[in-house]
């Protein structure tokens, strides 16, 4: 009898996409944060992918203090793996976004793989009403907003993390990410296997048919061959849609509030739990079981929890 296969999933348990007046049930606080990525840990996910918020209004925060506030809890309370970002928020500079990784050293940490067009203004159609300020123009302003990382960027960051034991979640939210990432594995800045993230539906990137998922899996096959372990993130209410797609492809699965507001149509998800959960049931229903924390450690060929500075 066959063994069904293991699929990691990650949870993005907040974010800096989305603000707090989009959802009540959104993260914000360290302790919302912490209490968020164990309840996703519990629900299935093997790995939680983080950002940091301002408490008092939600704005984004990259500062190692603020991340500080809610590691060592998750990590206290929970086996699951660790993601810091290195994306951190569009407007923030490559210094600002790589200081959380580069302080507390995790197994993973996400790294975007090229410049883009980042259109989150369309979002201002469905929302209208804000409790802060900065919020709607955090979304007005991406209607002329290339979020940067250009090759000196995406080398920043892979020296400044070198020597940690963090391998990384690349984030390819497009083609040409893919041959970025193979550019720089050719240079030897990255070694195999390779964590692929592939982000679709995001204005300013591929988009989410069938054939935008099909065209960016033949082409890391052909760039990576076996070097590789893909992952597939849909943005908004292609989540799930997504997920299954990949999943049946021979794919790990990214959910979570940074990604989707959503657990169905017009209805809020009341948790990152909740998305995990569903999410579950679908990769179950494929025949696929959910790898734990110490089989996505295996699969991902990561340093494992104890060799963290947090």
């Amino acid at each position: 009898m066959a063994v069904p296969r293991k699929v990691v999933i990650t949870c993005a348990v907040t974010g800096s996409i989305h603000t707090p007046s989009m959802s009540p049930h959104l993260p914000v606080t360290p302790e919302e944060i912490a209490d968020a990525a164990v309840g996703a840990a519990e629900a299935g996910a093997a790995v939680v992918h983080l950002h940091a918020r301002d408490p008092a209004d939600g704005r984004p925060d990259q500062s190692p203090e603020a991340f500080a506030r809610f590691l060592p809890v998750i990590k206290q309370r929970s086996d699951v793996v660790i993601n810091i970002t290195t994306g951190g928020a569009p407007h923030m500079t490559v210094e600002e976004r790589v200081r959380p990784a580069a302080t507390f050293k995790p197994e993973i940490a996400s790294l975007n793989m090229g410049s883009m067009n980042f259109g989150l203004f369309p979002m201002l159609r469905r929302f209208r009403e804000f409790r802060h300020e900065w919020e709607r123009r955090h979304l007005e302003a991406t209607e002329d907003l290339v979020f940067k990382n250009t090759f000196r960027d995406i080398a920043y960051i892979l020296e400044t993390c070198a020597g940690n034991g963090t391998r990384f979640e690349f984030e390819c939210y497009d083609v040409s990410h893919l041959y970025n990432l193979a550019h720089f594995l050719d240079r030897g800045l990255v070694e195999p296997p390779l964590f692929v993230q592939t982000v679709f539906g995001i204005l300013g990137g591929i988009g989410t048919h069938p054939e935008d998922v099909m065209h960016m899996k033949r082409t890391a096959d052909r760039l990576f061959g076996d070097a590789y372990r893909w992952s597939v993130l849909g943005a908004g209410r292609h989540q799930m849609a997504i997920a299954a797609m990949g999943a049946a492809m021979g794919g790990n699965v990214r959910v979570g509030l940074e990604d989707s507001l959503w657990d169905g149509p017009g209805r809020l998800a009341e948790s990152n739990a909740a998305q995990v959960r569903r999410v579950r049931r679908i990769l179950e229903g494929l025949g696929l079981e959910v790898a734990t924390p110490a089989e996505a450690r295996e699969i991902l060929s990561l340093k494992g929890g104890d060799r963290v500075a947090f």
